[in-house]
């Protein structure tokens, strides 16, 4: 297949009119002055859109989905309350077939909005069999790659969790893979901290942190240590994981995460619609920690939170130029890197080799673009509303000139019908 007379942007090199011929890897790339037309091969011309590697989303909650439209009593006055009064009512309510309907809508969403990688972190009433449903939907029909974990929390059979996140870890391929999923902090005992840390073997975690003062403030009161001291005591920062959030996280904390091997998610929106500050990517780069981005499960849009992490962090640290597209471009570099070493592909550039995950979208430059100034077009002109028409997984076409492979009216039709169950039950 081919993509010809097309814009190329990887982060790394620009192509003005280019050409991309590729099966389930890039094959080839290069201008359209080399390019030749081999016979019987399917050929788009896109006529100057803009192709880019797909986008990665490195910290959602696919179990959010039905929680759009959703009436229920709703007043906290504090993050606790926030988990109380919404998620965990929310999540304790999905049976199977809501969460196998949250990963389908969810990969409609997603394809629509350029991600073809998803990290999740899960939780539901349906503990066992629930990472294989969202599996079934995100991956297997709906096209993408995710990487998947089950929370594990003292709200739940704890065993029972530990079970999931591990049968789940030993069913991985190119196209998926586990982490150990862990809540929180406050939601975990260390009793049940022990029984994960025996069972890990050097396995990465994917758990939130000190995403609340409260999260801090428990950890101090019950355990006498702040949360990444106490997940050190545990033998739980294992390489590539991931720690969500770090909102709170002070001087000592991150000494200890400096040398691990750990990844930050920063979800910029999420913080500042749960009023619960902004991480300082700062203090993060000053310890070489890299910095991956996620949006917690607000909305699919993940362009939307690389702007706000852009914007956010000049606000934070005061300057207007603290935080630059290259800042930008190694977080997003950082999340190909992580998802490749997970999968065992290679993601995140357009050359030869690498996997064909690519993202089409539709943009015409107002001003000269070029190798020099094609990041600011990106940032400021395409991330602003993303017109997306191709997505590829694989070489494989999740939509074809903005149309998807998936049924979305048959989808989002059957999801009403699960959506309105779940509202029963909570009700």
């Amino acid at each position: 297949m081919v993509f010809k007379n097309v814009m190329i942007f990887d982060w790394e090199g620009f192509i003005e009119n280019g050409f991309i011929r590729f099966g389930k890897k890039i094959e080839q790339v290069g201008s359209m002055d080399e390019y030749r037309e081999a016979k019987g091969e399917k050929v788009y011309d896109l006529k100057g859109h803009l192709v880019m590697p797909g986008f990665i989303n490195a910290h959602m909650h696919i179990y959010s989905t039905f929680a759009r439209g959703m009436i229920i009593p709703y007043n906290p006055k504090s993050f606790k309350d926030i988990l109380e009064q919404l998620w965990w009512k929310l999540d304790s309510k999905l049976d199977e077939e809501a969460v196998y309907m949250s990963g389908l809508v969810s990969a409609v969403e997603l394809v629509k909005n350029g991600v073809t990688v998803v990290i999740d972190h899960h939780a539901s009433g349906q503990i066992r069999g629930s990472l294989q449903a969202l599996r079934r939907a995100v991956v297997d029909e709906g096209g993408l790659r995710g990487i998947f974990c089950f929370e594990t929390s003292d709200r739940f059979n704890v065993d029972d969790c530990i079970r999931e996140n591990l049968e789940f870890m030993e069913s991985s391929s190119e196209r998926h893979a586990g982490m150990f999923g862990l809540h929180a902090s406050l939601s975990l005992s260390d009793e049940t901290l022990e029984k994960v840390s025996k069972v890990l073997s050097g396995k990465p975690v994917h758990i939130h942190v000190a995403e609340s003062e409260e999260d801090e403030a428990d950890s101090l009161e019950k355990y006498g240590m702040r949360v990444v001291e106490r997940l050190e005591k545990h033998a739980l920062l294992n390489q590539n994981s991931i720690l969500a959030h770090c909102v709170h996280v002070n001087e000592r904390e991150l000494e200890i995460l400096k040398d691990r091997g750990v990844y930050i998610a920063v979800n910029p929106t999420s913080n500042m619609n749960n009023a619960v500050g902004l991480p300082d990517v700062r203090a993060f780069k000053e310890k070489d920690i890299p910095v991956i981005i996620g949006n917690d499960g607000l909305g699919y849009n993940i362009t939307r939170d690389w702007m706000n992490i852009y914007f956010s962090q000049k606000l934070k640290s005061g300057s207007p130029v603290f935080y630059s597209l290259n800042d930008l471009k190694e977080s997003i570099d950082a999340a190909y890197g992580l998802v490749s070493e997970l999968l065992g592909v290679k993601l995140g550039r357009i050359k030869p080799g690498y996997e064909a995950d690519m993202v089409v979208l539709k943009y015409t430059p107002p001003t000269p673009m070029n190798e020099r100034n094609a990041a600011g077009h990106v940032f400021f002109g395409v991330f602003d509303k993303p017109d997306v028409r191709f997505v590829t997984v694989e070489g494989k076409l999740l939509m074809e000139n903005g149309k998807l492979r998936l049924d979305e009216q048959e989808i989002f039709k059957e999801a009403r019908v699960v959506a309105r169950k779940v509202w029963e039950r909570l009700s």
